[in-house]
């Protein structure tokens, strides 16, 4: 074909992909096992893309169920009795550490509503579970928890009525239910979640992990494209040799490149519908979600379908732009030339640059969500250096290597020569494991504003269970039943109440009057006030006038309620003895003594007036409820199952708390479970994608292998090169990953006004990387040793 009557722009860039899709498909054995990883390392990547791509659907579904089954309590105010309404009470509890949710209903008529995924109500006595809760009471292991809810399994809640597969949910009838505080009458379910606005300090951490989590898959995509870039290379040399000149060398492996690309798309969306088919299988930090959550944005798709192949040929004529094809070999880069470092450094500072900027746009830190483009651009430059400066690290370090034993010297001798493949290959790990720390020491220094820790008494192996009180001797049979339950060691038990005085101070009884003042009352023997007081001596019949740590004791309205000599209303109420005009007073002791306040075993403060029972002749307590402390046997398996059996024998409605109860703010959960999640999976994925590009570095170098056994190296030496040349880069990676994860950290720390990193968070995140990469190259060996067998050495 003559020069004029070749194909010009457009026409010659399809005819020369087209060319090198040919070479990808039809080159022998060589080309499609190089389409076939490439396209392997390419789909996983996409794979999780296309995860990413359905999270807003995930969450906008789970959404709609959980308010689907919501009870707006603002719209029920005022609700009567009615043949469709109802009386329901939540009753939920812990199993094992995992949360189980139930609710008591009541119907008030023939037609009663129902809520979501549930057919018939139970009746009392029955209950309706959840597919999971239903499996877990079925199996061995939920004797305990079936024995807890006492009741019959009569059908099973569908998935409208569920956040997710495996949520262990229950709804229960139970005649018992009056209307009171506790006990609501709703006329329908679903309502709107209230979502307050994202706190300026989550905003950050959520734009930031973004990046963090999406970066790594552009850095495994980008190294797939290039499996077995040499061999390629070579053959564009031997088209050179015919005719070709060298931009359609580049066109055809731009060609070859992108066929690849083209296969993991198609892989990729196979491997995601498969996993899609499996998602209600697995639960990932108390999270799962049915198949049909799992649907990606269809913009987001398009996007991803257009992306990924077009970033493939990109890569590809970046690559080559260092390598000189020629028709009698191949050259790269003309003359071996060190990287240099001049334009790599300045990246990762002009993030934090970018980043600090930001956090000056706004009157105060806190301001830095207004900026999320400054955020992610700034937090994209501070990875994208650090993941090129790796291949400059790598290179600058073997070069200075010298002597060793065998096995070292292949390895380093190897690094020498091609540093860049072995870079790539740990990029993608490298900057994961630094974003990851960048996010931890973020996590670890906000955390104490969104989580407080109850019951931190130092005891790990306690309970505390509070239940409501019809009178005194509760508290009495509360701890005779604990007492009686298989594990529990100790008891002390108290009963909470409070005290009232009106304004005349004498309890006459002027009913008109709206001015009082109040104080708790804590009623139990001397070992339970001990839990909750600092006591020098006590024994019964003793009063105490308890203050907390800001001296409420002393003065104000305590004061003129608990006071030495004082009267006190125990009981007041429209239904109280008050309202028959005999108020029952109590006289506090002139001996009453003070003392302070400490921390009780569920980590509140208990303060106020302190009696032993036989100083107190009135047992009609106004609203008592009753507290237990519990001391378990750490040597007794389900000790705190059993506990709690028989706290829901005495009450469905006790609350326990175990010894490290913890409330989070909602939004800190949600962003936390959902980086959790969000990592796992991408960890997950680079280490596939890195025992791909590791396959592929040894298929590449078979016949070196095979010939060096030939000539009488040792396996073993082989095989600890192989492992040398992983552990160099990866050593340089993570030490890289520990600085930059580091820099960027205390960079995320001054956006959000904290100046007290963690640094402990450091080693672990590093430590799993180095655990990912040496899993992955153990994995590796047993292809190594087929590999250098002598059938190697054969060509075609």
């Amino acid at each position: 074909m003559s020069p004029a009557t070749h194909p010009r722009g457009a026409a010659a860039w399809a005819r020369d992909l087209a060319m090198g899709a040919r070479f990808a498909v039809g080159g022998g054995r060589e080309g499609w096992v190089r389409t076939l990883l490439t396209a392997v390392g390419v789909g996983l990547g996409v794979t999780l893309l296309l995860g990413a791509a359905s999270i807003p659907h995930l969450m906008e579904s789970r959404q709609e169920r959980r308010e689907a089954r919501l009870i707006d309590l603002n719209t029920e105010k005022g609700t009567r009795p009615g043949a469709g309404t109802l009386l329901y009470r939540y009753s939920d509890t812990e199993f094992r550490g995992a949360g189980v949710h139930g609710t008591l209903l009541r119907p008030d008529g023939r037609s009663p509503v129902r809520p979501p995924g549930v057919h018939t109500l139970p009746r009392a006595g029955e209950m309706v579970v959840s597919p999971a809760l239903g499996e877990l009471l079925a199996a061995p292991g939920g004797a305990l928890l079936h024995e807890r809810l006492g009741r019959t399994v009569v059908g099973t809640i569908a998935a409208p009525g569920l956040a997710g597969p495996g949520e262990l949910t229950y709804y229960a009838g139970d005649d018992s239910l009056t209307a009171s505080g506790e006990v609501r009458r709703i006329s329908h379910f679903g309502g709107a979640l209230t979502t307050a606005p994202m706190n300026p300090t989550l905003g950050v951490i959520v734009v930031v992990a973004c990046v963090v989590l999406l970066m790594p898959v552009v850095v495994l995509i980008a190294t797939a494209v290039r499996f077995g870039g040499e061999r390629s290379d070579r053959r564009m040399a031997a088209l050179r040799l015919v005719g070709a000149d060298r931009r359609m060398t580049r066109r055809m492996a731009a060609g070859e490149t992108l066929c690849g690309a083209l296969g993991g798309l198609l892989l990729g969306a196979g491997l995601f519908l498969l996993a899609r088919r499996f998602i209600g299988r697995i639960t990932l930090w108390d999270v799962n979600a049915f198949p049909s959550d799992l649907t990606p944005h269809l913009a987001l798709v398009a996007l991803i379908v257009l992306a990924v192949p077009l970033s493939a040929v990109l890569v590809t004529l970046v690559a080559l732009r260092g390598v000189a094809i020629e028709p009698l070999g191949v050259v790269r880069q003309h003359t071996p030339r060190r990287r240099r470092v001049w334009w790599r450094l300045p990246l990762p500072v002009l993030g934090a640059v970018v980043l600090l900027l930001n956090g000056r746009a706004g009157p105060s830190p806190a301001d830095a969500r207004l900026h999320p483009a400054l955020l992610a651009g700034g937090a994209l430059l501070v990875l994208f250096g650090i993941s090129m400066l790796l291949p400059w690290l790598v290179e600058a370090v073997v070069a200075r290597l010298r002597g060793g034993p065998v096995p070292w010297q292949l390895a380093i001798r190897r690094l020498q020569l091609s540093s860049g493949t072995a870079a790539r290959s740990v990029s993608g790990i490298t900057v994961a494991v630094a974003g990851a720390i960048a996010l931890q020491m973020l996590f670890a220094a906000v955390q104490d504003d969104f989580v407080r820790v109850a019951g931190q008494d130092g005891t790990p192996d306690r309970l505390t269970v509070t239940l409501p009180a019809r009178d005194a001797a509760t508290g009495r049979k509360t701890a005779e039943a604990f007492r009686a339950t298989k594990g529990v060691r100790g008891v002390t038990a108290v009963l909470s109440s409070s005290v009232s005085v009106s304004a005349d101070r004498g309890g006459r009884g002027d009913r008109g009057s709206s001015a009082s003042s109040a104080a708790p009352l804590t009623v139990g023997d001397c070992p339970g006030l001990r839990e909750l007081a600092h006591l020098r001596s006590c024994k019964d019949g003793d009063v105490f006038l308890v203050q907390d740590s800001s001296g409420a004791a002393e003065g104000g309205a305590f004061a003129r309620t608990a006071r030495p000599g004082g009267k006190v209303l125990l009981h007041d109420g429209p239904d109280g003895p008050w309202a028959e005009g005999r108020p029952p007073l109590w006289t506090i002791p002139r001996t009453a003594r003070t003392a302070t306040a400490r921390p009780g075993p569920a980590g509140t403060v208990a303060f106020g007036i302190f009696a032993t029972p036989s100083a107190l002749p009135v047992p009609d307590l106004a609203g008592p409820l009753a507290m237990a402390t519990l001391t378990l046997d750490p040597r007794a398996p389900d000790a705190a199952e059993y506990a709690r059996n028989t706290a829901a024998r005495l009450d469905p409605t006790a609350d326990v708390i175990g010894p490290h109860h913890t409330e989070r703010d909602s939004q800190f959960t949600s962003v936390r479970t959902g980086l959790l999640v969000a990592s796992t999976v991408t960890m997950a994925l680079i280490a596939a994608s890195m025992l791909v590009s590791t396959l592929e570095q040894l298929r590449e170098r078979r016949r070196l292998l095979a010939a060096l056994v030939a000539f009488g190296t040792r396996r073993a030496d082989l095989g600890w090169s192989v492992l040398w040349q992983t552990a160099v880069p990866v050593a340089l990676g993570l030490g890289l990953a520990v600085v930059g994860g580091c820099g960027l950290g205390l960079t995320l720390l001054h956006l959000v006004g904290k100046s007290s990193p963690d640094w402990s968070v450091i080693w672990p995140m590093t430590g799993a990387g180095a655990a990912l990469v040496l899993v992955v190259t153990l994995l590796s060996l047993p292809p190594l040793w087929r590999l250098m067998r002598p059938d190697g050495l054969r060509t075609e």
